[in-house]
């Protein structure tokens, strides 16, 4: 039987095509190793596939490199992922025997293993397409979660963002099929549903309407809403606090500001200002008030100013997120942004490190205030390798890092345990 490694990088979307690929190769009689250890799955497959990302250029420069050593190596490698659909001739510069699998083509990864196991001639399996992404078989990595796709593609056009450039335009899944999907996962036993997307809340047949249907499931379970962006949240602002509050989702947003700065967010090709990332956070803590806050800077985009980056400094200071990504720009080829003058490289690190100062003091504060709270967390994965202790999370989505085995009695993954918050840090809380 052929053996298959599957090396993924990137967002929570690409690990579910990941997932969704394991699932269909083990269907089609393969072998799928899901070793920890990359070099050791590596050595030991007969074909791997690396599935990209190509968000930040050092990310992409990493995957490149992978992809070399693994070919010079004498490995059959398929790549899978972003990279094929925006960036091909980078692959293929590498080696014209690679084959390409763009991200809506994840159905067709069988056809490309069975070339190579058959020496059939090669071809690639990229362009865009409306390929559903539900409903196949999965091999999850984490039996706890099942990732819903909702839709692909994007209908935004930030002059920063290469990824648009692989995936597409927006084509929403129907709601449907959606369901059927989440309510096999929970029949299979999942506790966490999580919905992604490249924003969620351009989810084309009503995102506060799908958050309800999928409440309406029996079973004990949460649902995590992925990323939404401002201008699309807004339209729907009312509708989408009062799903949040339905007691199976998570209280739990990510929307991503970017810039505190307007003119800046103008040259990003953001649609809104400041103000409106103001009003949802304000809508959303009034409707459901410890609800967490997940947003993102991208700190030194071209011509950002001191005092522009200081108005990012100082929204943060002023809506205090729980989590903060904080990214240095890097320009990527093909988009309008790497055509902009850009910052000198010391000049963006030192301001994501001054972000990140912030941020720290912020967070810890905001995680102290959780000291003493008493009630049920779901645990949802295995704490850090040796310490005896596993993660869970809260009705907030906040990560809480129990023991294993102590008065509570030895704990599982999918269970649900009553915890009391002893300590806190800037990343997560405890309750010992």
């Amino acid at each position: 039987m052929t053996s298959i490694y599957i090396e993924n990088y990137g967002c929570s979307a690409n690990k579910s095509n990941a997932e969704i690929m394991a699932g269909l190769l083990e269907k089609a009689g393969c072998i799928v190793l899901t070793d920890m250890d990359n070099e050791k799955s590596a050595r030991n497959a007969d074909i791997i596939i690396i599935n990209t990302c190509i968000v930040k250029g050092p990310t992409e420069n990493k995957i490149l490199k992978r992809i070399k050593g693994l070919v010079e190596s004498g490995k059959k490698v398929i790549v899978s992922g972003c990279m094929p659909e925006a960036e091909p001739e980078l692959v293929k510069g590498i080696s014209g025997d690679i084959i390409l699998v763009g991200p809506q083509h994840v159905r067709d990864i069988t056809k490309a293993v069975e070339m190579i196991i058959r020496k059939k001639k090669k071809k690639d399996f990229i362009g865009e397409q409306h390929e559903i992404k539900l409903c196949l078989p999965k091999h999850r990595y984490n039996k706890m979660i099942d990732i819903v796709q909702i839709s692909e593609g994007c209908d935004g056009e930030c002059t920063y963002c290469i990824t648009r450039l692989a995936k597409g335009r927006l084509y929403s899944y129907p709601a449907e099929k959606i369901i059927e999907e989440v309510r096999s996962s929970i029949d299979e036993g999942c506790k966490e549903i999580w919905l992604t997307s490249q924003d969620c809340a351009s989810y084309g047949h009503g995102l506060p309407g799908l958050l309800k249907d999928i409440s309406h499931l029996k079973g004990k379970f949460f649902v995590r809403v992925g990323m939404m962006n401002p201008n699309n949240v807004l339209p729907i602002l009312d509708e989408l606090v009062e799903a949040f509050r339905g007691e199976k989702i998570f209280k739990f947003i990510h929307i991503p500001v970017q810039a505190g700065n307007d003119e800046i967010l103008k040259k990003m090709g953001r649609r809104y200002k400041a103000e409106d990332f103001r009003r949802i956070i304000s809508a959303f803590r009034e409707g459901i008030p410890n609800i967490t806050v997940s947003t993102d800077i991208i700190c030194g985009f071209p011509g950002e100013t001191k005092a522009q980056f200081g108005d990012s400094v100082r929204l943060i200071e002023e809506i205090k997120p729980d989590v903060l990504n904080i990214s240095r720009f890097w320009p990527r080829p093909g988009t309008p942004a790497a055509r902009m003058k850009q910052l000198a490289g010391g000049e963006t690190k030192k301001r994501s490190t001054e972000l990140a100062e912030v941020f720290e003091r912020i967070a810890l504060e905001k995680n102290k205030k959780w000291l003493g709270w008493e009630g049920k967390i779901l645990i949802d994965e295995r704490g850090k390798a040796g310490t005896g202790t596993l993660m869970g999370r809260n009705h907030c989505y906040k990560p809480v890092v129990v023991k294993a085995a102590g008065d509570k009695g030895k704990i599982i993954a999918g269970e649900f345990v009553d915890v009391r918050i002893k300590d806190a840090s800037v990343n997560y809380l405890k309750d010992f």
